[in-house]
């Protein structure tokens, strides 16, 4: 039996896992085993269905021409892809180089002013306990 390795995930798929393990009675541990397996199951599945949701997802081929079963895994696909792009991309730093003012909560839960001038100012201090 392999033997697990500490892993990070996302705090989201995290509270997902342990709501959906505690329906199928699994630990938040379990669910995220069982989803990965059944991503890494159907993402390595070739054949024609498989090729098709490539194509739509290249943008070679029409969403419209799939099945329903082939349109649910698009945009399961491009769901993930647009929350993992996102909790990547940095757009203060892009709006600052414009320019542009912006406010975001910091790790501490502060609400913060970051300038362009790369100055910060906690316009709203958190209340939270802990």
């Amino acid at each position: 039996m392999a033997v697990d390795r500490p892993t990070r995930f996302a705090a989201d798929l995290l509270e997902s896992a342990a709501v959906e393990g505690r329906r199928e009675s699994r630990s938040a541990k379990q669910q995220l085993d069982y989803w990965a397996r059944l991503g890494r199951a159907v993402s390595m599945h070739e054949s024609a269905s498989r090729r098709r949701i490539e194509a739509v997802l290249a943008g070679k081929l029409e969403l419209s021409d799939l099945s329903g079963t082939e349109r649910l895994v698009v945009n399961a696909e491009l769901d993930a892809a647009i929350q993992g792009r996102g909790a990547a991309i940095a757009f203060g730093w892009e709006l600052s180089a414009e320019g542009i003012t912006t406010v975001a909560l910091d790790a501490r839960g502060n609400l913060v002013e970051h300038r362009p001038d790369g100055s910060e100012e906690i316009v709203a201090a958190s209340t939270a306990t802990g």
